[in-house]
């Protein structure tokens, strides 16, 4: 086994989770919702999961770019996500 290559692999997964946890503290703050109540939602939304696929590199993009693409997500009519209680996507 390639030391260099899991070393890099391992890298590139704790990437992932660090910028994951900074779109959520994110939108969690935006949204008055606590980043515990937000990252179950996060993760299981398309959004979340592209930003788990490592071919799509989106987990190149910023934090904010990632917070928009979810929000965006969110606004599409007939989104299983809208239902989320007690948020207002308008000062996002």
């Amino acid at each position: 086994m390639d030391i260099e290559k899991v070393t890099t692999e391992e890298k590139k997964k704790n990437a992932i989770d660090l910028m994951v946890m900074m779109v959520v503290d994110e939108l969690a703050e935006d949204m008055h919702l606590k980043p515990t109540e937000l990252l179950p939602i996060f993760v299981a939304s398309q959004t979340g999961r592209l930003l788990y696929e490592e071919d799509s590199k989106l987990w190149w993009s910023g934090p904010s770019d990632i917070a928009e693409m979810f929000i965006a997500e969110l606004e599409r009519p007939g989104s299983k996500w809208r239902a989320i209680e007690n948020v207002s996507y308008s000062n996002l």
